[in-house]
């Protein structure tokens, strides 16, 4: 029965997510259980081709990325795939109208990273929506459920959280995107001569993205609103911690938050939704 294979298909969906991020499975723990699948399978699929991209030294990666790409739209018009992690994408694609404009935006920027080392503001822009503000809008799909007035609503909010997420992610993993995969996001910068002054520039515009996230946050569905904003609160958080590290100091190690402190963050996050406090 295809019923089975498509139980195995959301399974590996949620370990790629669980291996990959406690901080986003947290996040999908507490959202609305019927959205879970949903989650983990745009979530999977995100992370197959990011590691293509990131992670798969010594093979032909355009050639992987092409493969990946075709595949990924057969399966969504074939609605199935034996690849299980492009068959719950698919299934979730097809189940909640996603537009595959959105998914051939993101796949255009991870293709930007198989040739292009740095950034100008143009392309930079461009990277932020396809590899993270049209991610966010395909969770946002899900979070509403096909209310398309809702969705409208909170389109401009949630492309601010994924932008908010990317940027927060390029300053954590500044030393191995820039010493290892010879990467610079930031148009403009030097990091061989990254400043305290520049550093700050980044966050007064990450900032702003989180400012105007949380205005969305405040107007999801209940079933959706906790797990996003725990999401939210646990990378305001590691913001936070970035924001208190001196620039040198950031092409010198990740910056993390320690598992223990993430169950804090989580029940705080929980409580603070709970009273109305966000």
């Amino acid at each position: 029965m295809k019923q089975i294979f498509d139980t195995v298909s959301a399974t590996c969906s949620k370990e790629v997510t669980k291996a990959y991020s406690t901080s986003f499975s947290l996040g999908i723990y507490f959202l609305n259980k019927k959205m879970h699948n949903a989650i983990y399978g745009i979530y999977g699929f995100v992370r197959l081709a990011d590691e293509i991209v990131d992670s798969f030294h010594g093979y032909n990666k355009e050639q992987l990325m092409q493969s990946f790409r075709v595949d990924t739209f057969i399966a969504i018009n074939q609605k199935i795939s034996l690849n299980p992690i492009l068959n719950e994408f698919q299934r979730t694609v097809n189940r909640y109208n996603i537009n595959q404009e959105l998914i051939d935006t993101f796949l255009k920027s991870m293709e930007m990273d198989l040739e292009q080392k740095t950034h100008n503001q143009l392309s930079y822009n461009n990277y932020i929506l396809g590899s993270a503000e049209v991610v966010g809008l395909m969770c946002l799909k899900v979070f509403v459920d096909g209310d398309d007035a809702k969705y409208e609503q909170l389109k401009p909010f949630a492309m601010k959280l994924g932008a908010a997420f990317q940027k927060i992610n390029f300053l954590r993993d500044l030393k191995d995107d820039y010493e290892i995969l010879g990467r610079n996001y930031f148009p403009g910068i030097d990091f061989k001569q990254f400043s305290q002054k520049q550093k700050e520039v980044i966050e007064k515009e990450i900032e702003a993205d989180f400012n105007e996230a949380l205005i969305g946050i405040r107007l999801l569905p209940a079933e959706s609103r906790r797990g996003v904003y725990l999401a939210y609160y646990y990378y305001r958080k590691l913001f936070s911690k970035i924001k208190n590290t001196p620039a040198e100091k950031l092409m010198d190690q990740r910056i993390r938050i320690a598992d223990l402190h993430k169950l804090g963050l989580m029940f705080s996050s929980l409580l603070r939704n709970q009273m109305n406090l966000l």
